[in-house]
């Protein structure tokens, strides 16, 4: 489950395969099926009189996907991907919640809240997906871009506002979306970054979302006219997969047929204060810690020179701690970095402030060629192994993760 705050036992750790065969260094029997336990609270509930946790800890928008170690790639693009969408009183869900603590934004999953998953694949003449994976130097690219498995699908949609969830589930190609009509781009609202609700709306053109992260937006339909076509456009052309390039590529990947008026009032909205952000609290950072990510002549991509031991953890770290985690990239890579358990917060990108949609909780920090970031990161709750990797899925593969162990 990426991202999810769960225990270390049902946090998907790359090791922790098996089949009625054979097991993974990070079991101890073979078997047939494993049950996991997704508690879905917020972070903090351990520490908290309550039990609760902290309400502005609350996760969103999530997927999950296969992550077995040095296959993970391979079984992704096959498509072991899907949705986990989390509510709670303040994104309920439900545009006539009369609960006041509810934002009401556009609710009901399927209809007005649509999951969107984007993945490339690569296609024959003969419409076969072909997959090489002996391809590492350059990343795994394909030939035609889906949403939700179809190349180039339409959406009819009312006169009215709807949130979509951009989900990138592809294993190397970063996504720069645009709504365009005609030639003209249009502005749409971004409420959310990786899953979690930023502190205010944010009014964008585009949207830029690199592997295995995620922009929820809503775009108000009320001011086209009906017969109106509108698309959702990828204009980021990436030539191999070492990361983004030229804005080039004008590809359609899903039109928008305003079809009708609503069949009753619009009741949803965006309000100009979504959830607020917990404090970062500095003074309470115990280490900093600089992760160095890049490929060695060997074609072998490591995290401080060092290759993925899945046995045995590269850092433990102190449970009910914080820490600011440096993360440097080399070369002339992108390289989406998360980070298993936790969210955190950028402080700095090459010493600078972030941009307004990169402040709020994240777990994918990407990194350009020689790019700094540094995050803020807290340790709750749990105990126990989880990874960080680069989620260009062919860098994790060829050994680009490290595994940390939160202690007691």
């Amino acid at each position: 489950m990426h991202n999810l705050h769960a225990a270390s036992e049902s946090d998907g750790f790359a090791g922790d395969y098996f089949s009625a065969a054979r097991y993974g260094p990070g079991v101890t029997r073979a078997g047939t099926f494993k049950d996991h336990l997704y508690l879905n609270r917020y972070a903090g509930f351990s520490t908290d009189p309550a039990g609760i946790g902290d309400p502005r800890e609350a996760l969103g928008t999530l997927w999950y996907h296969d992550h077995r170690m040095d296959f993970t790639e391979q079984n992704v693009y096959r498509g072991m991907f899907g949705t986990y969408l989390l509510f709670d009183d303040v994104d309920s869900g439900d545009e006539h919640d009369t609960n006041p603590k509810a934002l009401r934004l556009p609710g009901g999953v399927g209809r007005y809240d649509i999951p969107l998953l984007f993945a490339d694949f690569l296609f024959d003449q003969s419409g076969y997906v072909l997959y090489n994976a002996l391809e590492i130097k350059k990343g795994h690219l394909g030939n035609k871009l889906t949403v939700n498995g179809k190349i180039q699908p339409f959406f009819k949609v009312e006169r009215r506002k709807y949130r979509f969830r951009l989900i990138n589930a592809s294993v190397a190609r970063f996504y720069e979306f645009y709504l365009m009509n005609g030639t003209t781009s249009q502005n749409f609202t971004r409420i959310a970054t990786d899953g979690n609700l930023l502190p205010a709306p944010l009014t964008m053109n585009n949207a830029r979302v690199p592997p295995a992260a995620r922009a929820d937006i809503v775009i108000d339909f009320s001011q086209y006219p009906i017969g109106s076509q509108l698309f959702l456009v990828n204009r980021l052309a990436m030539a191999d997969g070492r990361g983004p390039s030229g804005l080039t590529a004008n590809d359609q990947m899903l039109r928008f047929d305003v079809d009708s008026d609503p069949a009753e009032p619009d009741v949803s909205r965006v309000p100009t204060t979504l959830r607020a952000l917990p404090p970062i609290e500095l003074h309470k950072v115990v280490y900093r810690r600089r992760f160095e990510f890049k490929k060695e002549l060997n074609d072998i991509w490591v995290v401080n020179d060092k290759i993925f031991d899945v046995e045995k953890a590269a850092h433990n770290v102190k449970r009910g701690t914080a820490e600011i985690w440096e993360l440097v990239g080399h070369g002339d890579w992108h390289h989406p970095v998360h980070i298993h358990l936790e969210e955190g917060r950028i402080l700095k990108r090459n010493g600078k402030a972030p941009p307004a949609h990169e402040r709020g909780r994240m777990d994918v920090y990407t990194l350009a060629p020689e790019e700094r970031v540094e995050v803020f990161i807290r340790f709750r709750d749990f105990t126990g192994k989880y990874l960080m990797h680069c989620h260009n899925l062919s860098h994790e593969d060829h050994a680009m993760m490290l595994r940390f162990d939160v202690r007691p």
